[in-house]
């Protein structure tokens, strides 16, 4: 690869730790929440991650906050091919979110990128900029064929000719054409050497907020080949009926429990008698009057409360869970009416942003999440409001997920934006399937 095309969109993931699921439309409600930008920090570390491994690269890109800074704290001496009308050198460099860019100069900027006949189009944002991305990708590869203007080509193809990559730095990213990291995306950018193609998908982010997923594909593009681009997100999980029953039999006393996104975490909320929000953190302490009379008191494993689980393989078949309750009757799946009358709590925080999190833990604090399906992320898609500054409170991190989902995914993965934490959480850890039993998974 000689020549590299770079776009940033730099209030990517403004969103996320505030609470708002996304940035699209809500840039002022982020601010006005303290938001802060972070994809041109994202951008730096995939440029210089780009630098290290092919500093002789010739990098095309949009001026000030859409890649011209980015780009030269990387080592580059980069060509500037578009310039924002508000978002340029000038604009406040403490502030990117100052630049005032729009959509429209990220679609811009790619087809100046095209002209400039780039190799490769490098994007940092999430799936509405890969959108974006892709729309104007389609557009010059089927004006192309036709030999018309790209602008005036009146029906996106299905086969864009110049790949891209995302460097993940939404709130959102279900599409299967970003790098599972940052420095992932550097180096597959500067390393790769055969294409494939994979989907752009976005979600409606006002149903979004309201808990509801509503994904639709909305283009096919040829992106680099390597195992650090991450799969497309899948929504199927399985039932989890036995491990939500199972996980609020333990809940301990006097413990604040942060629940993270996803129906896994919202069964087990359900099953405490919290109305969950389907794709937000909820903040959850355990009063100290629960009755834990006829509860297993063996020792704890993985913070699971169970032994005897084998490295890999679950232990019990989930669809077949049965227990007795406490006036002896045989019952399946969750928990009886006075089960839950027995473990009381108390809502510290609902839909919670991270700066309302960490306003309301009491220590000991358990996080619980569950990994995203066909991906393997634990953290840093889609719960950005888990930040470094939430993890480092807790003593207890739990992982839950129904066997059928780990099945699709090789592996888990975090990306929180802070390189100790990630370095913490890799390694080998249980991730809690069911009522009694765990899987050995890999955290990479």
């Amino acid at each position: 690869m000689e020549t590299i095309g770079v776009v940033v969109n730099p209030i990517a993931g403004m969103g996320g730790r505030v609470g708002l699921k996304g940035t699209d439309g809500k840039l002022e409600e982020a601010r006005r929440r303290g938001a802060e930008p972070r994809a041109p920090k994202r951008a730096r570390e995939a440029l210089r991650s780009l630098h290290r491994r092919a500093p002789d690269v010739t990098v095309y890109t949009a001026a000030g906050v859409m890649g011209e800074r980015a780009a030269r704290a990387a080592g580059f001496d980069p060509t500037i091919v578009y310039d924002p009308v508000d978002g340029g050198a000038d604009s406040d460099a403490t502030d990117p979110a100052s630049a005032g860019t729009t959509a429209a100069d990220t679609r811009g900027a790619v087809r100046a990128l095209l002209e400039h006949g780039v190799d490769l189009v490098l994007f940092v944002g999430g799936d509405g900029t890969a959108v974006d991305v892709a729309g104007v990708l389609e557009e010059h590869a089927s004006a192309e064929e036709s030999g018309a203007d790209p602008r005036d080509a009146p029906t996106p193809s299905r086969d864009a000719e110049t790949p891209m990559l995302g460097v993940p730095a939404g709130v959102k990213i279900y599409s299967s054409v970003f790098g599972v990291t940052p420095a992932d995306a550097g180096r597959i950018a500067a390393e790769f050497d055969r294409v494939e193609a994979r989907e752009v998908n976005d979600i409606d982010e006002d149903a979004y907020r309201e808990g509801e997923v509503r994904s639709e594909l909305r283009a096919v593009v040829p992106v680099p080949v390597a195992p650090e681009v991450q799969s497309g997100k899948q929504v199927s999980s399985g039932s989890v009926d036995s491990l939500a029953a199972g996980f609020a039999r333990e809940i301990e006393p006097d413990r604040t429990y942060v629940f993270g996104p996803g129906s896994t975490v919202g069964a087990i909320e359900t099953e405490l008698g919290i109305d969950p929000s389907p794709l937000g953190v909820d903040v959850w302490r355990a009063s100290d009057g629960a009755d834990r009379s006829g509860e297993s008191s063996g020792p704890a494993v993985d913070g699971t409360g169970f032994e005897g689980e084998t490295d890999g393989e679950d232990q019990e078949d989930d669809g077949g869970d049965e227990t007795r309750d406490r006036d002896g009757k045989a019952r399946r799946g969750g928990a009886t009416e006075a089960d839950r009358d027995g473990r009381k709590g108390e809502i510290l925080a609902r839909d919670a942003s991270e700066s309302e999190i960490l306003a309301v833990l009491e220590e000991p604090v358990t996080i619980v999440v569950s990994p995203i399906g066909g991906q393997g992320f634990v953290f840093g898609r889609g719960n950005h409001q888990i930040s470094p500054a939430v993890i480092r409170r807790a003593d207890e991190i739990t992982v839950v997920a129904a066997g059928e989902k780990l099945d699709e995914i090789d592996s888990l993965r975090v990306d929180t934006d802070d390189a100790e934490i990630d370095d913490q959480l890799r390694g080998w850890l249980r991730v809690r399937t069911g009522r009694f039993t765990t899987r050995l998974m890999n955290v990479v």
